[in-house]
């Protein structure tokens, strides 16, 4: 007890640095361990395990869309009276009638039944040998001007290098074949540049525009060789033909300023 007592402090001593040699010695598993730790969480967080997302469910969806694939068609044109209601109109005698499939009454019920074309044509009708130079008699026939006298054919006499009406005949090379026999002209056009070959018994020739025939069933109306610009009284209006083209003839009402496209249907 006496050597406790004369030597208990160098004893605790001993014990506290055992205590720190045994601690130091354990440090190292203790930081292996926190390291595992560490690395475990470092995989668990940067590679997650991720769980695939169930399907997605689109069955609303697809049940919506087939409806909408087969709906209910709606007659709002042949059964419908709210949005279509019954047309009446007088006809050309004072009497009411109703207008159905059939018997329709107005602009749209004219009927075109032909539609010509109007040409532009240059002939070369003659070779006129008794003078110093040939010369070419040609005639212009302008079927669609608006100045009736103009329609008729126009003759113009034109020899190399002149210019006649809107003829123009440049040089020599424009004439193939003998000048006194020519098999071809090729005349220019000085109103519009272009060039118009013409050569005996096939003339140059363009369409200008186009007349066109009509009747109106209801008031056994007929109208033929309409042009642009003609008026026409019928179904208790007056009209204006405002487009004439091979297909269609385009009217118009004065009374609303309301177009018609009449189809031809030959």
């Amino acid at each position: 007890m006496d050597f406790i007592k004369k030597n208990y402090e160098k004893i605790i001593l001993s014990i506290v640095l055992l205590g720190l040699v045994g601690v130091a010695g354990f440090l190292p598993v203790l930081i292996a361990n926190d390291q595992d730790q560490i690395n475990e969480m470092k995989k668990t967080l940067t590679h997650p395990r991720v769980t695939a997302l169930p399907d997605l469910d689109t069955s609303n969806q697809d049940a919506i869309m087939l409806r909408l694939k087969d709906t209910t068609p709606l007659d709002f044109s042949t059964t419908n009276r709210l949005f279509n209601p019954v047309t009446w109109q007088k006809d050309k005698n004072g009497n009411l009638i109703k207008i159905v499939t059939g018997n329709e009454v107005g602009a749209g019920a004219a009927v075109i039944t032909k539609i010509t074309p109007l040409y532009f044509e240059i002939t070369l009708d003659n070779v006129i040998t008794n003078e110093a130079v040939p010369r070419y008699e040609i005639a212009v026939e302008d079927q669609a001007s608006a100045i009736p006298a103009q329609r008729r054919p126009e003759h113009h006499y034109i020899s190399v290098g002149e210019t006649s009406g809107i003829l123009k005949l440049n040089d020599a090379s424009d004439v193939k074949g003998p000048a006194d026999a020519p098999t071809e002209l090729d005349l220019i056009l000085t109103d519009t540049g272009a060039q118009a070959v013409v050569s005996p018994g096939n003339p140059y020739r363009r369409v200008d525009g186009y007349t066109a025939d009509l009747k109106y069933p209801p008031e056994n109306f007929a109208a033929n060789n309409l042009r642009v610009g003609a008026q026409l009284n019928f179904a208790g209006d007056e009209y204006n033909i405002i487009a004439i083209d091979e297909n269609d003839v385009i009217l118009l009402a004065q009374s609303n300023q309301k177009k018609y496209v009449l189809p031809y249907t030959p």
